[in-house]
């Protein structure tokens, strides 16, 4: 049996359940909320910078994981108007569950931007994700255990627009002010 070119993650209305996640959690001031429809999510809000500087969506918990290790990559379909944003995949690791003890949690995360109108299709190979804590790059666990993505225990998906980019630098991307960011669908493609 061959392995298909691509699989659809969630698209839609599959985006029911998927919530905003804002800068708030540490203190800042900005918002945004999720609608869904039969065209997919659509996040909006406002972004401000001081004490804080993100907004997300992210999904629920993938209860059991995803399992996309037959494939390379996740193809996001979104309108982002210019903006760069950050993909963050969370999963389970074969360390006995030692990510999940990180404070923040750790996250496999990679940096992309958009066309300023209409919707672009983003590739991101699961090569290009790089584990970070808190828009902190790290490659090691505190014990000195190397990191290794397993796309085959998935739990979450998050986008993010922050003001720091995959390095722990500023993101030139970034913009304070109203947000819109439409969602149609993510794939794991080859």
């Amino acid at each position: 049996m061959t392995q298909p070119e691509e699989k659809l993650v969630v698209a839609g209305d599959g985006f029911v359940g998927w919530h905003a996640l804002n800068d708030t959690i540490m203190g800042g001031r900005s918002s945004g909320s999720c609608n869904v429809s039969q065209a997919g999510l659509r996040f909006s809000g406002e972004l401000i910078e001081q004490g804080g500087g993100f907004v997300s969506v992210r999904s629920p918990l993938f209860s059991p994981p995803l399992d996309l290790s037959g494939f390379a990559a996740l193809r996001l379909d979104l309108a982002g108007h210019g903006r760069r944003y950050k993909l963050a995949v969370a999963c389970a690791d074969g360390v006995a569950g030692l990510t999940e003890l990180i404070p923040g949690g750790l996250r496999w995360v990679h940096e992309f931007g958009t066309e300023l109108e209409g919707f672009s299709s983003v590739r991101i190979g699961f090569d290009q994700l790089t584990p970070s804590v808190r828009a902190q790059p790290i490659e090691k666990l505190p014990m000195g255990l190397p990191l290794r993505l397993d796309a085959s225990r998935i739990t979450r998906l998050q986008l993010l627009h922050s003001k720091f980019d995959d390095a722990g630098g500023l993101n030139p991307g970034f913009r304070p002010g109203p947000i819109d960011l439409e969602l149609r669908a993510i794939q794991a493609v080859n």
